[in-house]
Parts: structure tokens; C-alpha cells; sequence
């Protein structure tokens, strides 16, 4: 569910994405699927349509104030590893107000073992608003950090040790670094084309170092793709901004090979064609599995 059309003047810096101006809410793009809506009424507690309606659009003009132009459903990549894997932990990076985070909670993941991590805390305070919860009765993890800070997460070396390591208190996290090896999913939408090039490859460095070395645990997301890797330049809502974009191709390599040894994970890719506010991008949903 996505609200964009009227602009202001602003100029907005996402990662390292320009945008020259930042839509604000437009209630007639309002659209949720049925599954949506049923996850929603589940979640929120909310079961009449139109009083759903304004509560999420509630919820997300004060995103829209705080310069997020956010999208409220995604679908997680996830196996089973929540309910098979002892102590699996669940990292939602990039997470906004972590409804993917939300979405696998429901789905069966132990909230308890789930972070939802964004560099606004604001956004964070916010899901609360949005589920109508409190740090009380959801006990998922909401961390605020800048992924590109060491402090918050540092590149580690890739871990080998594929015994389990002992459980840890997400609750007491203030950084990702305690968690180097321990992580069984990570998903990344829509996170990844924010930054350029080189900011990609540390991300995935950093990423990868946080993955457990236990055959299935997965690195997941969403991004826009294209069939060559450079510089795509889209005009959205009246607002052209520039992004860097891997293809699939060059996204393999990336991971198996340069992130991680040959032959140690398995990549797969597949793009999409999809329609952004009459704009059509090709999208990219990927997942990389240690083998």
C-alpha cells in the first residue's frame, strides 16, 4: 500500500538516492489486497474497512512528515527456520515501521527472536501507533542504527562454526555487532538500491558477517534490478532521482564469490516487471542460502 502524488518543495536524501521532492499522502492510491487486509484486521485489530483505511493513512502521513515515502506490505522471503530451528533469530533490516517483521511473527517466527532495525527511530515508534502495540505486549526487537556506522555493525569475518551458538537477549541489543554469526534470516527490501555501488558491496560484506554458517540460513530481498548493472535515472510523482541497480547477474557474482567463497552459497534472482505510479521498473527478488 503506497500514497504519492502532491509535492512540496523539499529536497530529501535517501541513502544516497536525491529525491527533489517528497510526495505527500494521497488517499485515492489507498489499496490493500485481501490478504493484506486480512493481516491487517488480524494485526491491528481493526476489523471495519474504512476505519482501517484511516487508521494506517493516519499512521502514515506523520511517516510522510518524517520523509519517508514508505510502502506498508511486502512479502518476506522465509522458510520454515522459525518454527524448525532452535533459537533462530530473524533480522528485518531497513524494516520502516518492520511490518515484514510483523508479517513473519504472524506467519510463525517467534517475535521474541525477530529484529526490526531502521536508522530512524521514529519510524519505530510508529509501528507501535500502526499495531497498537507497546514494547510491553510485542516482544519483537525494534533497533535503531545506521547500518554504515562500525559501531553499530562492523564487517566481521564470515563465520564457519555451524555448531549453534548460545541464545542472547535481543531485548538488551543497542547494537547488531553481538549478534556476528548468530543470525538465521536477514531480509533486505527494498533497502540495497538506496546506495551506490561500493555502499552495496560493504552492506552485504557487513551482512554476510552477521549469517550463521548453518547450511539454510538465508540472505533475502527486494530491489529494483535491470538486465545491465549502472545508473538508473526514474521520474516518480514528479520527483527524478537516480539509484544504482545490480543486475542479476553481476548480484550473483557479487554474493558468490566476492561476499562469500565460491560454492558456499547458492544465489537465486528473478526479476520482475512492475508499474510504480505509472512508471514501470523491473524489480528484483533474490535470496542467497548457505549451503
Amino acid at each position: 500500500m503506497e500514497g504519492a502524488a502532491i509535492h512540496d518543495d523539499s529536497t530529501k536524501l535517501l541513502g544516497d538516492v536525491t529525491f527533489q521532492s517528497i510526495p505527500t499522502v494521497d488517499t485515492s492510491l489507498y489499496s490493500l489486497s485481501s490478504e493484506e487486509a486480512a493481516f491487517f484486521k488480524a494485526q491491528i485489530g481493526i476489523d471495519d474497512d474504512e476505519n482501517l483505511k484511516r487508521h494506517i493513512l493516519e499512521v502514515q502521513a506523520k511517516a510522510y512528515k518524517a520523509n519517508c515515502t514508505v510502502s506498508l506490505y511486502s512479502r518476506i522471503c522465509l522458510s520454515s527456520l522459525g518454527r524448525e530451528r532452535p533459537d533462530a533469530v530473524l533480522l528485518d533490516i531497513g524494516c520502516c515501521f518492520g511490518v515484514d517483521a510483523r508479517k513473519a511473527a504472524a506467519d510463525g517466527f517467534p517475535a521474541k527472536n525477530i529484529i526490526a532495525s531502521d536508522i530512524n527511530n521514529e519510524f519505530l515508534v510508529l509501528s507501535h501507533e500502526l499495531f497498537r502495540t507497546t514494547p510491553t505486549s510485542y516482544p519483537g526487537c525494534l533497533l535503531p542504527g545506521d547500518v554504515f556506522d562500525p559501531a553499530f555493525l562492523s564487517i566481521a569475518a564470515r563465520p564457519e562454526d555451524v555448531s549453534s551458538a548460545p541464545a542472547i537477549d535481543l531485548s538488551s541489543l543497542k547494537s547488531l555487532n553481538p549478534l556476528h554469526g548468530r543470525i538465521s534470516a536477514i531480509s533486505a527490501t527494498r533497502f540495497f538500491h538506496l546506495f551506490n555501488e561500493e555502499k552495496q558491496l560493504h552492506l552485504a560484506r557487513a551482512l554476510a558477517g552477521l549469517l550463521s554458517a548453518q547450511p539454510g540460513s538465508v540472505i533475502c530481498g527486494y530491489q529494483v534490478g535491470t538486465l545491465e548493472k549502472g545508473i538508473i535515472t526514474a521520474n516518480i510523482s514528479g520527483s527524478r532521482h537516480q539509484l544504482f541497480s545490480h543486475s542479476p547477474q553481476t548480484w550473483t557474482s557479487l554474493w558468490d564469490g566476492e561476499v562469500f567463497e565460491k560454492g558456499s552459497v547458492k544465489v537465486e534472482t528473478e526479476l520482475e516487471e512492475v508499474e510504480i505510479h505509472e512508471v514501470q521498473f523491473l524489480m528484483m527478488r533474490w535470496s542467497v542460502i548457505r549451503l
